[in-house]
C-alpha cells in the first residue's frame, strides 16, 4: 500500500518531475497541432485524453502526499485550478472551455523552479508597479489636458477631445507614429515640438523604465530570499548531521569506557 511519506517522496523526486514537465511539453505540442485541419485527428484528442489523465493523477498523488496542506500552496491551487478547467465537460454552452485546455501549459510555472522564482519575483513587484502606474497615469492625464487646449483647433482628429487625446498620447508614448501626429501639430504650430519631445522623455524614457527598475527589484529579492532559505535549510542539515555525528561518537566512547572497564576487572 502507498503510504504518505512514500508518496511524498514520489511526487517531490526529481525524476517525477522531469515526467510531468515531459508530458506538459507533449501536451503542448498536441494542442498546437490541433489547430491544423490538415493534422487534427483522433490520434491527437487520444494524447491530449492521455495528459490529462497524468495530470489527473499526478495531483491525486500531490493531494495525498500533502492532504489538507495542499490546499495552502498557492502552486498547488493554481495546478487543480488550471487542470479542473479542462475537467468540465466542453459541450453546449460551454464549448468556448475547450479552447481554455491551453491554460495547462502554464503548470510549467509551478513545476520549474526559475520559472516559479521569474513569476515570484512579478508578484512582489506589483505593489511597486501600481504606483508607477499611477504616476504614469497622471503624466497623461495632465499632458492630455494640455494637448486637448493647445492643439485641439489644429488636429481635431488626434486632439479633439479628451478622450481622444489620451489615446493619442498612448499612442504616442509607445512610439508607433508619433512622427505623424507630430508633423500634423507642427504644420501649424512649429514650436509643438516641445511639448513633445517633453512628453516622450518624461513618458517612455523616465516613468515606463521605473517599471523595469521596480521588477528588477522584485527579482532580486525573490532571489536573495530563495538563497537565504537554501542557506538555512543547508545550516539546518549540517546542523542535524553534526548532532548525529556527536551522538554515535559519546556513543563509541562509552563502548570504549565500558571495554576498559571490562579488561580492567579482569
Amino acid at each position: 500500500m502507498l503510504t504518505r511519506e512514500r508518496a511524498r517522496a514520489l511526487v517531490d523526486s526529481a525524476s517525477f518531475q522531469r515526467v510531468v514537465v515531459t508530458v506538459i511539453l507533449v501536451n503542448a505540442v498536441t494542442l498546437g497541432l490541433e489547430t491544423s485541419d490538415r493534422l487534427s485527428g483522433t490520434w491527437l484528442h487520444v494524447a491530449d485524453r492521455l495528459a490529462l489523465a497524468v495530470f489527473v493523477v499526478e495531483l491525486a498523488l500531490r493531494l495525498y502526499a500533502a492532504g489538507w496542506r495542499f490546499f495552502r500552496d498557492p502552486w498547488s491551487v493554481f495546478d487543480a485550478l488550471v487542470v479542473g478547467v479542462a475537467l468540465v465537460p466542453a459541450t453546449g454552452s460551454l464549448s468556448v472551455l475547450r479552447t481554455l485546455r491551453v491554460l495547462r501549459l502554464l503548470r510549467l510555472v509551478s513545476v520549474v523552479p526559475s520559472l516559479r522564482r521569474v513569476v515570484a519575483g512579478l508578484l512582489a513587484a506589483v505593489p511597486g508597479m501600481a504606483s508607477v502606474a499611477g504616476l504614469l497615469t497622471l503624466v497623461i492625464f495632465v499632458a492630455g489636458v494640455l494637448a486637448t487646449g493647445l492643439f485641439g483647433p489644429i488636429a481635431p482628429g488626434y486632439f479633439g477631445d479628451l478622450d481622444t487625446t489620451l489615446f493619442t498620447l498612448f499612442q504616442v508614448m509607445t512610439g508607433e507614429g508619433w512622427p505623424d501626429v507630430a508633423r500634423s501639430v507642427m504644420a501649424v504650430q512649429p514650436a509643438a515640438w516641445i511639448f513633445f519631445v517633453v512628453y516622450i522623455l518624461v513618458s517612455s524614457f523616465a516613468v515606463l523604465n521605473l517599471f523595469i527598475a521596480v521588477v528588477v527589484s522584485g527579482m532580486a529579492d525573490q532571489v536573495t530570499d530563495d538563497l537565504v532559505e537554501t542557506g538555512q535549510r543547508n545550516a539546518d542539515a549540517q546542523a542535524s548531521s553534526d548532532a548525529t555525528i556527536l551522538a554515535e561518537v559519546r556513543a563509541l566512547r562509552e563502548e570504549v569506557a565500558s571495554l576498559r572497564r571490562v579488561t580492567r576487572g579482569r
